[in-house]
């Protein structure tokens, strides 16, 4: 693997090589490991996300993995995501599918911390369990200034799905 330094420059994170002879307006602290791929890895995207957004990290937000075009996340069950009836709350579940969708996007274009949410939609299947929340997404179409993705919601240690969504995620011009 070869180490990249990232450096951000007007707000876009951006993948760098030698910057000895540069000044940029900040520098990430600590190095990321690409992959062949050039990919982020589950654990640099989690680093991204909860730098970039605190509050992930109090709704326990775990990105357990990212691949090409894809990426799964994990939402840590807590008695705060049940509503009036005893199930997770539709909020819970939107907020799994968007954070899983940024993870696809941030593990496949090299950290790109200024993609933005332009449309989600949510179809609720089946009543999730008081259990972790799964949400694995895919990336259907990659273009230079939109994706398309795809996330499907589980409750953890169940193959039934409780909810499809699809969204659109605005890229903007690097």
């Amino acid at each position: 693997m070869e180490s990249v330094l990232l450096v951000v420059k007007g707000g876009i994170l951006v993948k760098a090589g030698d910057i000895s002879h540069q000044r940029p307006s900040c520098y990430i602290m600590w190095p990321f490991e690409f992959g062949e791929s050039g990919m982020l890895t589950a654990k640099e995207v989690e680093a991204l996300i909860r730098g970039g957004l605190p509050a992930a990290a109090e709704q326990g937000v775990v990105v357990e993995s990212v691949g090409e075009n894809r990426a799964r996340v994990r939402y840590r069950f807590t008695e705060s995501m049940i509503r009036p009836g005893g199930t997770v709350s539709g909020p819970t579940l939107m907020s799994l599918a968007d954070a899983a969708m940024y993870a696809a996007i941030l593990a496949n274009l090299d950290g790109q911390e200024m993609a933005v949410t332009q449309n989600l939609n949510i179809n609720f299947l089946s009543k999730p369990g008081q259990a972790d929340l799964i949400g694995d997404a895919e990336i259907l179409r990659l273009g230079r200034r939109s994706a398309m993705l795809e996330v499907r919601l589980y409750s953890d240690g169940s193959d039934v799905m409780v909810a499809h969504v699809t969204g659109t995620y605005a890229i903007p011009r690097s």
